[in-house]
């Protein structure tokens, strides 16, 4: 089986196109550099490679976060109702090491290629494919951002990002990447956190900054609708769009363990003007105003995570196509005097 990690930290368009080099040089590429400079800044991506770093280290190859593995499950699942292969699959940042773990049992895929823009998160899940003895799929492992795919257009079957896409800066340009990646008739998966998620934490802080400081400042990142997934898909050239909004309720004995998992997750705050001090008095009030707003009858609290999965195709002519308008051959008028009678 052939290994390969590709130490690739691309931090801009052209740094993306100019120090790739084999599997995919002399490729056209899926990222629009024509765009890349007025791009606005929500996230600061750098700040978000090292919030995975850190994940990575606080996160051993085997472990078994129940969360992650449920979203992982819930999203791959889709597969099974697919009876098409995708010999070659794209695994896109995120909760990495359960999907890489579900895709190793899949006899369909042949070829997997493992990307973070994080390289302690690529080199964590190489451990621990390492560690599986996995011999079946062909793994390529390479360190690059979401938002400038090094991906030869129309080179994968699959694209699957679970968790990662909510961080990025250009939503649907990652996904016009995501989509130019496919071969026609290839899949798009995903999973994003919604905006109800962790809203137990953001009435917390926002009352205690009301309470400490006299106003707020944003100290939980916004987030997509389920209204625009749709819309998103769509704008993103997805054939065959479908959205689902699954709810998670996780308890933890307090809210400092919430944080906690957070950063274990890698799902801190990273916006790009942020204030990074948050002071002591600020962040014990709240605790204190979390635990005593949200608190069950068994001392735990509860957190909210709402994930929105994403399904969508690369166009192909085999596909299901809506008529074109006034071509029918009947009238509704006339299914109504023939069976209007009978409702």
């Amino acid at each position: 089986m052939t290994r390969h990690l590709a130490s690739y930290m691309l931090r801009s368009a052209s740094a993306c196109t100019s120090r790739i080099r084999h599997p995919f040089a002399a490729a056209s590429f899926c990222t629009d550099t024509s765009t890349s400079s007025s791009r606005v800044k929500i996230f600061d991506r750098q700040l978000k490679r090292k919030q995975r770093d850190r994940a990575a280290w606080l996160m051993p190859s085997n472990s078994d976060d129940p969360f992650l593995n449920t979203v992982a499950h819930n999203l791959l699942d889709r597969l099974q109702d697919c009876k098409k292969t995708f010999p070659t699959a794209l695994c896109l940042g995120g909760s990495l090491l359960p999907v890489t773990r579900s895709l190793y049992t899949q006899r369909t895929i042949e070829k997997l290629i493992v990307m973070d823009a994080s390289y302690e998160m690529v080199q964590l899940c190489k451990n621990a494919e390492d560690a599986s003895n996995n011999d079946n799929i062909e793994t390529l492992y390479v360190v690059a951002d979401e938002e400038f795919l090094p991906i030869k257009e129309s080179s994968v079957d699959l694209v699957i990002s679970c968790l990662g896409l909510h961080w990025t800066n250009d939503l649907p340009g990652a996904m016009i990447q995501s989509r130019l990646a496919l071969k026609p008739d290839g899949l798009f998966l995903a999973a994003i956190l919604g905006g109800e998620t962790l809203k137990e934490l953001r009435i917390a802080c926002t009352v205690a900054q009301m309470e400490r400081e006299g106003g707020i400042s944003p100290r939980v990142s916004p987030l997509a609708q389920v209204r625009d997934a749709g819309n998103l898909l769509t704008r993103a050239g997805f054939t065959l769009p479908g959205v689902d909004v699954d709810e998670y309720t996780v308890k933890y004995e307090s809210a400092l363990e919430l944080i906690e998992h957070l950063r274990a997750m890698g799902e801190t705050n990273s916006l790009f003007q942020m204030n990074t001090i948050l002071k002591r008095d600020t962040a014990l009030a709240t605790a204190a105003i979390y635990d005593s707003m949200f608190a069950e009858e068994d001392g735990t609290v509860p957190a909210t995570f709402q994930v929105i999965y994403m399904t969508g195709w690369r166009e192909h002519p085999s596909q299901q196509k809506a008529k074109t308008r006034g071509s029918a051959t009947i009238s509704f008028k006339d299914i109504q005097k023939q069976f209007g009678n009978h409702s």
